[in-house]
C-alpha cells in the first residue's frame, strides 16, 4: 500500500509556484518564487517537494538539456528547447504514442514511455543572431 503523504504548506507554496508560471521553471526558479512569500523555506524543502509532486504526478520534469524544468501538464507532450538562452515550450506537434511499441520491438526494451525534445534556436534569439 503506497504511503499517504499529508500536504503540507511547503508543498502547497510549491505546487502554486509551478502554477503561476507557464515557463517550464528551473527548481531554482520555482525556490526563488516560493522564497518571496515564504523567506523560511530552505532550497532543500522545495527540491525535496518538487521530487514529491513528481512522484506522485502532481507535476511532470522535463530532463531538458541544462537541466531539470518542471511542468504542469501531465499528458504525454514533446517540448523544444532554445540552444542559446534555455527557453522550454510546449511543441504544438502530436505526440508520437505509437513509438514506445516500435522502439520495444526494435530492441527488446519493455519501454514504459518516452519524451521528445527539440533543439533549436528561439525566434528572440534568432532575430538577436541577426540584428548581430
Amino acid at each position: 500500500m503506497p504511503v499517504q503523504r499529508r500536504n503540507t504548506k511547503q508543498r502547497t507554496l510549491v505546487l502554486d509556484a509551478v502554477r503561476n508560471r507557464c515557463d517550464h521553471p528551473t527548481a531554482e526558479e520555482i525556490y526563488l518564487d516560493v522564497r518571496s512569500r515564504d523567506d523560511k523555506i530552505s532550497r532543500a524543502t522545495v527540491y525535496r517537494n518538487l521530487r514529491l509532486l513528481e512522484q506522485t504526478h502532481a507535476i511532470t520534469c522535463v530532463k531538458a538539456p541544462g537541466g531539470d524544468r518542471f511542468d504542469l501538464r501531465l499528458d504525454a507532450h514533446c517540448h523544444v528547447v532554445c540552444t542559446e538562452c534555455g527557453a522550454v515550450i510546449d511543441a504544438t506537434v502530436p505526440y508520437d504514442a505509437e513509438a514506445d511499441a516500435s522502439v520495444a520491438q526494435a530492441t527488446g526494451y519493455a519501454i514504459a514511455s518516452h519524451s521528445t525534445i527539440f533543439e533549436g534556436l528561439c525566434p528572440a534569439c534568432q532575430a538577436e543572431a541577426h540584428a548581430k
